[in-house]
């Protein structure tokens, strides 16, 4: 598409390369492009703002999204008990006959699917009478969705934030291009949340309750937010459980808050499991301005360890590293303004969409 529309620019009278190319890019960004996506903290309106950012037209369809509380009561007794009871995962909302009417009548010309492996018939039926075409983006890997190889037929183009999925895809001979994830710099916390201790912020895992108690039992200070750490009575009750660490814990947060919290905080934990691609947190602590505990040495493509991030590969050295964060502030702010800067440099979703913005070119 792009060497036509070059050829077509020019023979409309541009005479420079640099025109050619502005004409590419503005009838590229005339592209309608609609984003389908489950509402997971708001991370589509970030991919879409990068997006708009560009110049595109973007509509987000968050389709899972329980706006009362009523509703989101019907969907703990209807769906998560069900499976509770049963012992299974419960699948979540489908993307279905309203995301299917939104396609027909706003007609896009892309439909981006972010991770999509609860998307209904009628919405396929939809992209294909409209003439869009639908790309699925996968910000997880393959083996933790309920993607098939059928369902992964689907779409012609993928993308995904892990190098082994990428790389399996490519040799099955599908077009996926692997794209990391990112941090949305219009969430910049003007003004940072005190925490005097190490902070971690996210669901609670084995491995991350390991570590976080690690932490606790070497005396060094910490916080853990979040619903399956809280030890309010409302969130034992939607998570299903009623023991708890012992750790000091906070409730869930919105976005905007938790960022201010990193921000405000001596280092915060990004803790993987066995995931290759890397979190969401990766990116998000040195954007709002934070200190980074990562368990991933591989993170030096991305930062350089020791001087923007911290890496740890044990719980001696998180121990190690947290208390020198807590006690040397100098230290840890120089750490911060570097890693901020390489992160709104190379990191954001502004970034990101341009790369994604290949598979239409």
């Amino acid at each position: 598409m792009i060497l036509v529309a070059r050829h077509v620019a020019r023979r409309q009278g541009c005479l420079t390369q640099i025109q050619c190319e502005t004409t590419i890019r503005n009838q590229l960004r005339d592209l309608k492009l609609l984003l389908v996506t489950p509402t997971f903290h708001g991370y589509g309106q970030s991919i879409a703002r990068g997006f708009r950012r560009l110049g595109y037209q973007v509509m987000v369809d968050e389709f899972d999204r329980l706006d009362t509380a009523g509703a989101k009561f019907r969907h703990k007794l209807r769906v998560e008990l069900p499976a509770r009871l049963a012992r299974a995962p419960h699948a979540g909302a489908e993307a279905n006959e309203p995301t299917a009417t939104l396609i027909r009548e706003t007609r896009p010309d892309v439909v981006l699917f972010l991770r999509g492996d609860n998307i209904a018939d009628p919405v396929f039926d939809a992209v294909q009478g409209v003439g869009a075409r639908p790309i699925l983006w996968l910000w997880d890997e393959v083996r933790r969705t309920r993607h098939t190889s059928e369902s992964l037929d689907r779409f012609p183009q993928l993308i995904s934030y892990s190098t082994l999925d990428t790389q399996q895809l490519v040799t099955e001979g599908r077009l996926c291009i692997h794209v990391h994830n990112a941090f949305d710099d219009s969430m910049t916390p003007r003004h940072a949340r005190y925490v005097p201790g190490i902070l971690f912020v996210g669901a609670r895992y084995p491995r991350r309750q390991q570590l976080v108690e690690a932490l606790c039992e070497a005396r060094v200070p910490v916080t853990a937010v979040g619903r399956s750490w809280s030890h309010h009575p409302f969130d034992r009750a939607r998570t299903w459980e009623w023991s708890r660490p012992k750790v000091h814990s906070l409730r869930d947060v919105p976005r905007e808050e938790g960022y201010a919290m990193t921000a405000g905080a001596p280092a915060a934990l990004n803790i993987h499991f066995d995931q290759d691609g890397f979190t969401m947190k990766t990116f998000e602590v040195p954007g709002v301005g934070g200190v980074q505990l990562i368990d991933r040495a591989d993170v030096s493509d991305l930062y350089e360890p020791g001087s923007e991030v911290l890496v740890y590969d044990s719980p001696e050295e998180l121990i190690d590293l947290s208390g020198r964060c807590i006690s040397d502030d100098r230290w840890g702010d120089a750490i911060r303004r570097r890693a901020q800067q390489r992160t709104l440099a190379h990191h954001t979703f502004v970034h990101r969409a341009r790369q994604v913005e290949q598979l239409w070119a």
